[in-house]
């Protein structure tokens, strides 16, 4: 049997209308994912945002096999087209809004990483206002770029040493005997003892050094990546062994009231070494006055900013 014609362009015409219906319905459901996909927001957040469904509507409609209209896309995502049409023409007011973003949000960046650590936005408003040329920039405008661009800074972790620190912690605490009388007594009689931090790669090691306070001169020193007590230790070993000869039991090792000087097993150690122990009052720098002075002038001597691993930073 013979189909008529007619029939046949009718069919045929039915085909292309079932066809393009489907490519519709199609579209239509990868516009809405489209509407909270590739982005790191959450669905929620990007279906409250209009500036994204308008993004989404431009550039479906500038896809070759798009059969979408402006006013069929803004149904779908819930939006007006006169908004869709002033966003549109808004254009390069954005454009420039995000050349200036994108510009102060590299401050926001170059100050978040500067000393070799990571800021929250108050850290980095005092780290730009400090600038030799000072960058002003209020803290909604830092926090606003931040998250704009995903810069987080890590919540700081429970600090173990802290921990540490209280095992350790003694309630015997050693009288200040040497009382700023840095010179009084001749060379070997006060030696002054502390620790410092000392910053490399974003990372830290501690310093341990003993000092003799009348000659200034660096009698022992021990470098660790850890606060743990030994190299604390360690230090007081290496000052009685190459210095033995000259030490005394007059001899006092003054420190401040820190945990790895108030702990059972540096005060055993200084016992046991036959010398005396003298201690700062609570919060008193002056009275370790002389370390203090020589940790700052080494930090200002030393660049240790290239050094990538402990070792590095140990030779």
């Amino acid at each position: 049997m013979e189909i008529p014609e007619g029939t046949r362009i009718e069919s045929e015409d039915t085909l292309k209308r079932i066809v393009n219906e489907v490519k519709y319905l199609r579209q239509e459901v990868d516009f809405k994912k489209k509407n909270y996909e590739d982005t790191k927001c959450s669905k929620e957040e990007v279906l409250m945002s209009k500036s994204w469904k308008f993004e989404v509507i431009y550039n479906t409609l500038q896809e070759k096999e798009n059969l979408l209209n402006v006013s069929m896309l803004c149904d779908i995502a819930g939006v007006s087209r006169s908004g869709y049409y002033r966003w549109v023409k808004a254009f390069a007011i954005r454009e420039e809004k995000e050349r200036k973003d994108r510009e102060d949000f590299e401050w926001i960046l170059k100050a978040y990483h500067e000393h070799g650590y990571k800021k929250g936005a108050r850290g980095i408003y005092m780290c730009m206002v400090h600038w030799e040329k000072p960058i002003i920039m209020n803290l909604k405008k830092i926090r606003r770029l931040m998250n704009k661009y995903r810069l987080i800074c890590p919540i700081r972790k429970v600090n173990p040493y802290r921990r540490m620190a209280k095992e350790m912690k003694t309630n015997k605490v050693a009288d200040n005997f040497v009382e700023r009388r840095f010179t009084e007594y001749g060379p070997r009689k006060i030696l002054l003892t502390d620790i410092t931090y000392i910053s490399y790669n974003g990372r830290f090691c501690y310093l341990s050094t003993i000092l003799d306070a009348y000659t200034r001169q660096i009698l022992s020193y021990v470098l660790s990546d850890s606060l743990e007590v030994d190299f604390v230790l360690e230090t007081v070993n290496q000052l009685v062994k190459n210095h033995g000869i000259e030490l005394s039991r007059e001899t006092f090792i003054h420190s401040d009231q820190g945990c790895h000087y108030t702990s059972t097993s540096f005060m055993k150690l200084v016992r046991d070494k036959e010398l005396r122990q003298s201690m700062s009052r609570k919060g008193n720098c002056w009275d370790n006055a002389p370390q203090e002075s020589f940790f700052g002038h080494m930090k200002d001597e030393i660049d240790v900013s290239e050094c990538k691993t402990f070792r590095e930073v140990k030779k």
